[in-house]
């Protein structure tokens, strides 16, 4: 019997992608799982299609930006499963464009979503988990927060956050029994990187004197997307992560998340930068 069965994990931005993958993953296991998101429809057939009883998983659509939906998010999860065991901070999205361009405004809505409301949910769950002395917090980082690509700067620095975030509260909750780690993915298929797009549309045709870059970074996203792997890889990390009693402080896949932190480790900043050079 999995490690899984019984325990009660939140999954947040579980409507597609990597967040689909980890609820469908921890279902099998045997777990009660928490699907959350914005696109209640998408949440819906998830649910019917991971238990048609609604035994086992529990859909509560909502805006993770929403304080009024986060913590319904964890009152309903309670009323049904009476705890929290464990929370997969999944939710998040990119805002691409040059520093310069970017309005600030949208700069302040992707750290909504990416750190701000991460801390808000996560704060929700921690009295209990640190009062019994068992939990488990999983953030989705990505490689790009020990990265910093021309044009994601935005997105990028977002995660270079949440890795702090991560290392700081797993210190402060060691003491209380509860475990801390960060998943980095690196290229995965979703719909991420169409997301990222559409949001980023109005910076992007508008890029003035940045446009005839645009090019190179898209070509740059094309290659990439050969060496992507599907959303179950990081689904695998999360479920590892949940089972183990001491798991590692951060986890990374596909195999090119290892390669292109070894070369940022080995190389000199100039030499590492190379690899993200864009070309007008």
């Amino acid at each position: 019997m999995s490690a899984l069965a019984g325990q009660v994990v939140i999954v947040t931005g579980a409507s597609s992608g990597i967040g689909e993958a980890t609820a469908r993953r921890l279902a099998l296991a045997g777990a009660k799982v928490v699907i959350s998101a914005r696109r209640h429809d998408r949440l819906d057939a998830l649910a019917r299609e991971l238990d048609p009883s609604g035994a086992n998983v529990l859909a509560v659509a909502g805006d993770v930006t929403s304080d009024a939906d986060r913590r319904r998010l964890v009152d309903e999860t309670v009323k049904k499963f009476g705890r929290v065991d464990a929370l997969v901070n999944n939710a998040g999205y990119g805002t691409r464009g040059p520093v310069e361009l970017v309005p600030v405004d949208l700069v302040r809505k992707n750290y909504e979503t990416n750190v701000f409301s991460l801390i808000a949910l996560t704060q929700l769950v921690l009295p209990a988990m640190r009062e019994r002395g068992d939990g488990c917090i999983v953030n989705i980082g990505s490689v790009v927060g020990r990265l910093a690509r021309p044009l994601s700067s935005i997105y990028d620095s977002t995660k270079h956050a949440l890795e702090a975030i991560t290392d700081g509260l797993r210190g402060e909750l060691k003491p209380f029994g509860v475990r801390v780690t960060l998943i980095r993915p690196g290229a995965i298929l979703t719909e991420f990187i169409d997301a990222a797009n559409k949001v980023s549309d109005d910076v992007a045709a508008n890029a003035g004197p940045y446009q005839p870059y645009y090019r190179g970074y898209h070509e740059a996203g094309k290659s990439l997307r050969r060496w992507a792997a599907p959303p179950d890889a990081i689904a695998q990390l999360v479920e590892k992560a949940l089972e183990s009693d001491d798991p590692a402080p951060r986890y990374g896949a596909p195999g090119h998340v290892h390669l292109f932190l070894f070369l940022k480790w080995l190389l000199p900043d100039r030499a590492f930068a190379w690899f993200t050079r864009l070309k007008g």
